[in-house]
């Protein structure tokens, strides 16, 4: 069976649209998004905090929830390699680059995780390949600072993404509040990102229906009424997500192994549980693979090959440096189903629960939520 496939607006009300928004009112324009002239900004993302995630547990973050305005949408797929520089350049995955957590390097036929298999043959300087708001921002004689956990201060996903960025480390939400606090108080214009990542860990390792998701939540939304409340008044402030995130049991998963139909012709697996990447070995093995994940899936996966999702809007406009990068055939989950290859390499990976990175408006619709001067 198969489905028609999602396609994508240029107009849509998206996380691409932030950069541009900042930029403008940070030079006295009005922006489209409805935000008006400040003197700095401060954006709050909260990684894996969906609008569907916060609506069923509203009573657990009551600050946040009075506040939410019209979700944006995240990019395709909908995970954190992808959407962070989404929104931190403006630009879609087929421009940034960054198409997945896990993507095909072309130049050495490998398959490379964007959030922690940076090496040598992976500089973040040119992989990454749009400019990002911070280096915007000081080009214009403004202070750009980045405020997250210690643990990532020299990544290279960091170093691709937050480049321009001075970046501060800080243990935990509240400590990150206050430096986000100290530096918007400061006269010089500034634009502040607040990364929290806490939600999405506890998600991926208890479900995010779990009490500690919850308690965390609860925590989220504490700290971000105490930096509504302290905001300068010329100072706005924004708080969104990468995407949002399902639970996905383990009698979800869809296991697949080596010599199944569904791998012959299969080269490299790449992508994540819900949004497959599959690189075939020619132009005739991509036909035969979607036809076979088609046959098998097509009643709880959207299967695309990289021209029709290309045509379809999935990754934006697609540099030809990009293309390579994605899959020949993608399968992506509407069912809350997982796909693993059946494999001792999985093991560790199929104990995850909270999951992300297909199309479904659970994963991909997020919150947009307005502080400071702009709440």
């Amino acid at each position: 069976m198969t489905s028609m496939l999602p396609t994508e607006s240029a107009s849509a009300r998206s996380l691409a649209g932030l950069v541009p928004e900042f930029l403008g009112v940070l030079r006295g324009a009005h922006g489209r998004l409805g935000l008006t002239p400040v003197r700095s900004v401060v954006l709050v993302v909260v990684d894996g905090l969906g609008s569907a995630n916060l609506g069923e547990r509203s009573g657990h973050a009551r600050f946040l929830s009075a506040r939410t305005g019209r979700s944006l949408l995240s990019p395709v797929p909908s995970t954190t390699a992808a959407s962070l520089p989404t929104i931190l350049t403006g630009a879609q995955p087929g421009t940034h680059g960054l198409v997945g957590y896990s993507v095909l390097d072309p130049d050495h036929d490998r398959v490379v995780n964007q959030l922690k298999g940076w090496d040598e043959g992976m500089t973040p300087a040119t992989w990454q390949r749009s400019a990002t708001i911070f280096e915007n921002v000081t080009d214009a004689a403004g202070r750009a600072v980045a405020v997250g956990p210690d643990a990532y201060a020299g990544s290279g996903f960091t170093r691709a993404v937050l480049r321009g960025a001075e970046y501060q480390s800080a243990a935990s939400i509240a400590d990150r509040v206050e430096v986000a606090l100290r530096i918007a108080g400061e006269k010089r214009p500034a634009f502040v990102y607040v990364y929290i990542p806490e939600l999405d860990k506890l998600a991926h390792s208890h479900g995010w229906r779990s009490d500690r998701w919850l308690a965390a939540l609860e925590e989220v939304d504490a700290q971000l009424g105490v930096l509504h409340e302290r905001l300068p008044h010329d100072v706005g402030g924004l708080l969104t997500a990468d995407h949002g995130v399902i639970d996905v049991p383990p009698e979800r998963h869809v296991l697949f192994h080596a010599g199944s139909p569904l791998m012959d012709g299969v080269r490299h697996v790449a992508g994540e549980p819900r949004f497959l990447q599959l690189h075939t070995r020619d132009a005739a093995a991509t036909a035969s693979v979607a036809a076979a994940w088609r046959d098998a899936e097509g009643d709880r996966a959207w299967v695309a090959t990289r021209e029709e999702a290309i045509g379809a809007g999935w990754f934006g406009d697609v540099s030809e440096r990009v293309a390579p990068r994605i899959g020949d055939v993608l399968v992506a989950a509407r069912a809350p189903v997982a796909y693993y290859q059946d494999a001792p390499a999985t093991l560790t990976a199929r104990r995850m629960i909270g999951q992300h990175g297909s199309l479904t408006d659970e994963e991909r619709r997020v919150p947009f939520v307005r502080l400071g001067a702009w709440g």
